[in-house]
């Protein structure tokens, strides 16, 4: 493997192993040392105990425990491992429901659409909250639009009012300084020779 490559937590996985391996390496140069004998017992007698038994086959203990240790070592590099398996293709209901979907892999290759997704959910709620506050102000503004017809139409109802020929000659009689009167005589054309 590259050293570049390997996550820490893989070394760490690593330095585990190699330790366990020591230890079994050392375990087994243990029962593979010969056993020291007696200074008393001949010399020819040792050697033939040491041609007697072979060393080279493992006894039933010591291949249990390589079985043990191999199982060990594949289930630790199996746990140690940071990259997931392979998602399926299909996606049903019962991935989607146990939060498969939402595992590291499928995540990292979909950043960008869910930053994408974020965004335009965001624009949304922004958009939608000027819309209510743009809607908001429209209605105050028709209110005040129809109080202020409502004060045009009184007021021109009273200068139409105030403004009417029999109104305007209450007035000058309540008034007696002004000299306008009504005419007695109709109005007549005055014609103009040149």
């Amino acid at each position: 493997m590259n050293k570049e490559n390997i996550q820490p937590h893989e070394i760490e996985a690593e330095e585990v192993v190699q330790e366990i391996e020591s230890t079994a390496d050392a375990k087994q140069e243990l029962k593979d040392a010969p056993k020291e004998e007696p200074k008393d017992a001949p010399k020819e007698e040792s050697k033939k105990k040491t041609k007697e038994e072979p060393q080279d086959t493992p006894t039933d203990e010591e291949s249990e425990e390589k079985a043990e240790f191999q199982t060990f070592k594949e289930a630790l590099n199996e746990q140690a491992r940071e990259d997931e398996e392979p998602m399926s293709n299909n996606f049903t209901l019962r991935k989607i429901l146990g939060g498969d979907i939402l595992s590291a892999k499928m995540m990292r290759s979909q950043i960008w659409l869910i930053i994408i997704i974020v965004l335009f959910v965001i624009v949304y709620i922004s958009n939608r909250y000027s819309v209510q506050k743009n809607l908001l102000e429209i209605d105050n503004l028709n209110k005040e639009l129809q109080d202020v017809k409502y004060k045009a139409l009184s007021s021109s109802s009273q200068l139409t009012e105030k403004s009417r020929e029999s109104h305007v000659l209450e007035l000058l009689k309540q008034n007696n300084d002004s000299t306008l009167k009504m005419p007695e005589q109709p109005p007549f054309i005055i014609e103009v020779k040149e």
